[in-house]
């Protein structure tokens, strides 16, 4: 079906983007914040990205530590989301605030978030000026994963996990299961 549509000038409305968590720095000096803008860049090496604004108080502190943690945020964890968003660290000890907790991450010295079912623990390669937003490009050098993901055979059953999802200003949990990689070219069992 062909839809009529109206054109804007040029904007950020891809969606729906991941909410995730940041973590850097360490110990008092230790912060999170909400990122939607960040991806993979490359699965050999593992690489990805977070895009931050220059003022606010986690720019300073990644591109001085050059590492950073991506914590998967979860439905329990959209108010901690939602919080670590519009709140600054500059202004207090947001993990309290948000009622989440600081964990040793295992390959970075920046914490986790315990209450993430998936951390990826990254070391900063580059950092990319992009207007408004610094890219800082990273190595995944760590993954950390809730044990209760995984199953009998090793697989990671990241769909059981209840990621949330941001669209356009609102949170979202992650609806019905369309199909999965290459189900459109995959052939019928025959009967």
């Amino acid at each position: 079906m062909i839809v009529a549509k109206i054109q804007w000038k040029g904007g950020t409305l891809l969606s729906p983007l991941p909410a995730v968590l940041v973590t850097c720095g360490e110990g008092e000096n230790a912060n999170v914040l909400t990122v939607a803008w960040t991806g993979i860049l490359s699965s050999d090496p593992p690489r990805m990205y977070i895009s931050v604004r220059k003022e606010r108080h986690s720019h300073g502190i990644i591109a001085n530590t050059r590492e950073f943690c991506v914590n998967l945020t979860t439905r329990e964890l959209a108010r901690a989301a939602d919080l670590c968003g519009v709140k600054s660290g500059r202004d207090g000890d947001k993990f309290a605030l948000a009622g989440i907790t600081k964990a040793p991450s295992f390959a970075v010295k920046c914490p986790s978030v315990a209450e993430s079912p998936l951390t990826l623990e990254c070391r900063v390669f580059d950092i990319v000026e992009s207007g408004s937003h610094d890219i800082f490009t990273a190595d995944i050098v760590a993954v950390s994963c809730e044990e209760s993901l995984i199953d009998a055979n090793g697989r990671l059953m990241l769909e059981k996990a209840g990621l949330i999802a941001y669209a356009h200003g609102e949170y979202f949990t992650l609806g019905e299961r369309l199909g999965g990689f290459g189900f459109s070219v995959r052939k019928k069992a025959k009967k």
